[in-house]
C-alpha cells in the first residue's frame, strides 16, 4: 500500500471526520433537551421556531426557513402542528397573498414564559465550563457562515 492510498483510507475512518462529532454533538444535545421541551408538548424543532417567533413575530415562512435552516417541507408540518396546538396562526399576507405569515397567539406568547427556564436547566445539565461553551458557540456560529456561503448553489453561465 503506498501511503497516498495509506492516507486516503485513513481519511475515511470515522474519527477522522468532521462531520459525525458535529452530528453526534447535535443529536446528544437535542437528546437533552427532550425531558425539558416533552411537559410541554414539544419538540427541539418546534422549540427553535417557536424561539425565532417570540423573537421576530409576525413573520413570514422564508423568514422562519432562514432563520432556523430549515426547508419549506420541513417547517410547513410543524408550523401546522403549532397551529394545531393554537400557538401560532398562519394567514395569507393581504398585499401578497404568496406569502404566509406566521404570528403567536396569547398561548403561543404565554409559553414563552414557561420556556424561559429551559437553557439554564440544560446548561446545569451538561456540567461543561461556561467559557468554553461560549467559545464553542461563537466557532460554531463562525463556521455555520462558512458552510452557508460554500452550501449557495452557483449558477452556471450559459
Amino acid at each position: 500500500m503506498t501511503t497516498k492510498s495509506a492516507n486516503a483510507a485513513s481519511d475515511m475512518l470515522l474519527e477522522h471526520q468532521l462531520c459525525f462529532p458535529l452530528y453526534a454533538a447535535s443529536r446528544l444535545v437535542t437528546r437533552l433537551y427532550q425531558p425539558l421541551l416533552e411537559p410541554l408538548g414539544l419538540t427541539y424543532p418546534q422549540y427553535v421556531v417557536l424561539m425565532i417567533l417570540w423573537q421576530d413575530a409576525p413573520c413570514s415562512v422564508s423568514h422562519l426557513c432562514n432563520r432556523a435552516l430549515l426547508n419549506t417541507n420541513t417547517l410547513t408540518p410543524l408550523l401546522k402542528r403549532l397551529a394545531h396546538l393554537k400557538y401560532v396562526t398562519r394567514t395569507r399576507r393581504h398585499d401578497d397573498e404568496r406569502v404566509m405569515e406566521i404570528n403567536l397567539t396569547k398561548a403561543g406568547l404565554a409559553l414563552k414564559q414557561q420556556c424561559a427556564c429551559i437553557p439554564q436547566q440544560l446548561f446545569e445539565s451538561i456540567m461543561y465550563p461556561a467559557q468554553k461553551v461560549l467559545t464553542l458557540k461563537k466557532h460554531l456560529e463562525e463556521f455555520i457562515g462558512v458552510l452557508q456561503v460554500a452550501s449557495v448553489p452557483v449558477l452556471s453561465e450559459e
